[in-house]
């Protein structure tokens, strides 16, 4: 469903996405080209800072939001996917955030005032809070990285880790041409 926020903001959906008729898009949320979002989705840009302003919401081009994934913002602040992302099953993204490009956020993993870097991994069921991650990163499953996080403790991400994300966002581009083409048939 896409819809207006109370501000009268609707959505921006490039033609060659696919957003599955379950998912909700409401506000200033900017789709671009490619993007796969899946059922049960929410992507919500509906919350002004103070001074009645927002930022948008990008969802950079051939990412794949998955089944669940929720995205929303504290005060309008913005939240932006990188291109090539993906943000696995049931995630949680609330802005102020950044997710650089072709990063993959695990399965129920929650992201909260942070930036995490390119080609970073955020694996399932892990919390990152207030807290900002270099390039090609990896966070273990279960992890909760903070302020506090002796980041130096943690190591980078692996080929076979690299393997596995360009795997995730390959299977869900080819989601987006085979749901586009039977998109009118259910």
């Amino acid at each position: 469903m896409i819809r207006k926020n109370p501000y009268g903001d609707l959505p921006v959906v490039h033609p060659s996405a696919f957003v599955d008729p379950t998912a909700i898009l409401c506000g200033r949320v900017i789709v671009e080209e490619n993007v796969f979002i899946g059922p049960y989705a929410v992507i919500r840009a509906d919350e002004v800072n103070a001074d009645g302003e927002m930022e948008p919401m990008i969802i950079g081009a051939h990412s794949n939001i998955q089944d669940g994934v929720v995205i929303h913002s504290k005060s309008g602040a913005a939240v932006i996917i990188g291109a090539r992302t993906s943000i696995a099953h049931r995630a949680i993204v609330h802005g102020p955030c950044v997710v650089g490009e072709s990063a993959f956020i695990g399965f129920n993993s929650v992201l909260f005032n942070c930036t995490i870097g390119k080609g970073a991994v955020v694996r399932h069921n892990a919390v990152v809070d207030g807290c900002d991650l270099p390039d090609d990163f990896y966070v273990p499953s279960t992890e909760r990285i903070g302020p506090g996080t002796d980041l130096d403790t943690l190591s980078r991400v692996t080929v076979q880790d690299s393997a596995f994300s360009e795997d995730v966002a390959r299977t869900n581009n080819s989601l987006v041409e085979g749901y586009r083409r039977i998109q009118n048939s259910f």
